[in-house]
């Protein structure tokens, strides 16, 4: 008989230590059932579907996934006494400080997702940092990563690769110390200590959505060679390229057609979109001739490539 079987309330003490732990590191946490879900259902399952947005909090009440993620230790108090049940913890990913992201090597898809990753690593000539590193009791792994501020990552489920999924804005991981159905979740000898190493740009540009295709009615075949054009720059560069490919856009009147595919190649490339959206915004009043406060296009500065 499973321990969360026998001391249900031990269990989920222990979760709650290990939660307001992980909230002390910056890691904004949520109380999990033994099924690794979410353990407050939401409060608004029986009401009828919104004509709106969903709710994601506003109402004040709990039950809202990952939305109730907090580093407060009174709100993460607060949700634990609410769920008297919860064996474990989730980490919200893609929220600051660390803007987490999360590479499960699962090992229930017959694959070697680690040698998978070693082979998307050896083509794209990045390498993965020393990191957190979290067992899971099926004997995967669970690594921790940091992403830009101003980078949303998606969450993904074997697009990266078979047996590799990604857990990133909206999702959450199982913290280490969480007590589930299969098991215990623990972290691998020599990385607790560890801070989440930033993600390889790289890896980063794997991660993010692949560019929207140009509308050829209002691009053409120009168009899409500008986003090619932006989609070769490198680390120095990328701002370079992307005002370049702005201005030549705008000149030949696509530019507002051809505004977000450029910025989606430019974030494929690592750059963070308030940069990118302020250079194209720049590149389209140099072009009208409006004043412009300097130009963006300069060479990138320093450790922010």
């Amino acid at each position: 008989m499973a321990i969360t079987d026998r001391y249900p309330r031990q269990a989920a003490t222990l979760a709650l230590a290990h939660a307001l732990s992980a909230a002390e590191r910056g890691l904004a946490v949520i109380p999990l059932s033994r099924t690794k879900l979410p353990a407050l259902r939401s409060p608004h399952r029986a009401a009828p579907a919104p004509a709106g947005p969903p709710c994601h909090g506003e109402c004040g009440l709990f039950g809202h996934g990952v939305h109730d993620a907090s580093t407060d230790p009174a709100r993460i108090r607060a949700l634990f006494a609410a769920a008297p049940w919860a064996t474990g913890y989730g980490i919200a990913c893609g929220l600051p400080p660390h803007h987490l992201i999360g590479v499960d090597l699962d090992t229930k898809s017959g694959v070697d997702s680690s040698a998978a990753l070693r082979e998307l690593a050896l083509r794209h000539l990045f390498t993965i940092p020393p990191t957190v590193v979290v067992r899971t009791p099926s004997g995967g792994r669970h690594l921790w990563l940091t992403g830009p501020p101003d980078v949303a990552v998606p969450n993904s489920a074997g697009r990266l690769a078979p047996g590799i999924d990604i857990r990133g804005a909206g999702g959450y991981l199982v913290g280490p110390g969480s007590r589930t159905d299969h098991g215990v979740y623990s972290t691998v000898p020599g990385t607790a200590h560890l801070a989440p190493a930033p993600c390889p740009r790289a890896l980063l540009r794997l991660l993010l959505p692949p560019p929207r295709p140009v509308p050829r009615t209002a691009a053409g075949h120009h168009g899409h060679g500008l986003v090619q054009f932006v989609l070769a720059a490198h680390e120095g560069q990328r701002n370079t390229r992307l005002f370049w490919a702005a201005c030549r856009a705008y000149e030949n009147g696509i530019g507002p057609a051809l505004t977000e595919a450029l910025i989606a190649a430019a974030l494929r490339t690592g750059l963070p979109e308030r940069e990118a959206r302020g250079t194209v915004a720049s590149a389209g009043r140099v072009v009208a001739g409006r004043p412009h406060e300097g130009w963006p296009g300069a060479e990138e500065g320093g450790a922010r490539g």
